[in-house]
Order: structure tokens, then C-alpha cells, then sequence
């Protein structure tokens, strides 16, 4: 199963946090399927590949409670339920 979760990068106590499609097997730092944006919790920045987060969660992939709270605020998954209906 495709997961979409933060890998951590960054310096000690400066930790940022890209968010990330891997298998769910696969550790935390490693080899990501693909990159979809970046999260830093410090200053609350945020950017996002919107097309291809949308992409991969019709596929099936399945986000974690954090990255569902990060998809949610940035008003995600509307454009998914949109693309589901024009479909």
C-alpha cells in the first residue's frame, strides 16, 4: 500500500518535512516513490504538489493523520471530491 507521510530533513531541533508517496513497508527517511511537497512546523510553511497529491490519492494511496490534517487545511481534498465528480 502507497502511503503519503513526512520524511525528515534538516538540521538538530530545525527539523522540516517533506511530504512524500512510499510504500508502507518502507523506513521513514527512505526512498521516496515521489515528492510532493514540503512542510516546515517553525514558520508553518507549506507547499504542495496539488496535482500530484490528488493523482496519487486516487490511486488509493492513503495519508497519514498528519499529512490528512496539512491536505485538509490547504483544501485538498475538495479538488478531489471535484475531480471525482467532472470524472
Amino acid at each position: 500500500m502507497i502511503k503519503l507521510r513526512l520524511k525528515r530533513f534538516g538540521k538538530k531541533r530545525e527539523a522540516s518535512y517533506r511530504i512524500i508517496a512510499i510504500n508502507n513497508l518502507s523506513r521513514r527517511d527512505g526512498l521516496p516513490l515521489e515528492e510532493l511537497g514540503f512542510y516546515n512546523p517553525r514558520t508553518n510553511e507549506v507547499k504542495l504538489d496539488v496535482p500530484g497529491i490528488v493523482k496519487r490519492l486516487q490511486q488509493g494511496a492513503q495519508p497519514t493523520d498528519t499529512v490528512r490534517r496539512i491536505l485538509t487545511k490547504n483544501n485538498v481534498f475538495e479538488q478531489v471530491r471535484a475531480e471525482a465528480v467532472s470524472s
